[in-house]
């Protein structure tokens, strides 16, 4: 599933071919994605003006004066710039064609979705509850102890509850936990605010360097031009269980939590 890096960059690609132009026509040729494409998708945006495209979280928000599409690319969905006159493939669900380029979205497994909000946007069910952005000055030390207090928990599992703090998936959390020192299993509850200080800026490490490097590449992702992302490389802990610790060279281990792989080192991570 494309993870924040990802959407982030998939978002930069994008909005300098569309912002700013006028929507003029969209194209829906199946709207049985995760949740059905508005059936006034059309009404709603043809001859408006996109402001921006914004992401919150794994959402981006395609900003006109009245509301927002909301997109989700879901497990295997892509979007990107294509000619006007370019065929639609079998799996390109959707076009939205400005003035000066088409915006085609791309889902094979149809897990994603294409929505509308009206002003103001912030309220629609799939963003209201959402948390920090992990990259933003309100994710901080005392949020995530404060959110940990008295935590049972695997820290895992909170730092990727989106209620908590939006965008860290399962592979940058493998990755920030490793570069923490901080065990996935570990109770949150029973960290130190200077180890959960150190997660924080893991974190936005992990994140910043993904964004930078575009993306990571595990199967389906391809960013806005069609090209795939290359953070893989760069990846310490994640799909790397059994083979060696990058800083002491023991096995590393492999587990389960909340259903999602979790890749560690028992030595480097208490």
């Amino acid at each position: 599933m494309p993870e924040l890096p990802e959407v982030e960059t998939t978002r930069a690609g994008i909005a300098p071919h569309i912002q700013g132009q006028t929507l003029q026509r969209v194209v829906v040729r199946d709207a049985r994605l995760r949740w059905p494409v508005p059936i006034d998708l059309a009404a709603k945006v043809e001859g408006k003006c996109l402001r921006q495209v914004v992401r919150r979280g794994k959402y981006l928000l395609f900003e006109f004066d009245q509301g927002a599409i909301i997109g989700h690319l879901g497990m295997t969905g892509s979007m990107r710039i294509v000619a006007h006159d370019e065929p639609p493939a079998f799996h390109d669900h959707v076009d939205l064609v400005f003035s000066g380029a088409t915006l085609r979205y791309r889902d094979p497994r149809r897990f994603g979705c294409i929505l509308w909000q009206d002003n103001p946007v912030m309220e629609h069910a799939l963003l209201a509850s959402l948390g920090p952005e992990p990259l933003s000055d309100e994710f901080h030390m005392a949020h995530l102890l404060n959110v940990c207090k008295g935590k049972k928990q695997a820290i895992k599992s909170v730092i990727m509850d989106a209620k908590q703090v939006v965008g860290v998936g399962n592979i940058y959390a493998n990755e920030a936990l490793f570069m923490a020192g901080i065990h996935p299993h570990r109770q949150a509850g029973r960290i130190s605010a200077v180890r959960l200080g150190k997660l924080v800026e893991s974190c936005k490490q992990v994140l910043s360097a993904a964004i930078k490097q575009g993306g990571t590449t595990l199967r389906d992702f391809v960013d806005s031009d069609g090209k795939p992302g290359y953070f893989k490389q760069q990846l310490q802990v994640y799909g790397r269980a059994g083979q060696a610790c990058i800083t002491c060279d023991q096995a590393l281990t492999e587990s389960r939590i909340g259903q999602r792989s979790t890749v560690y080192c028992k030595r480097c991570q208490r």
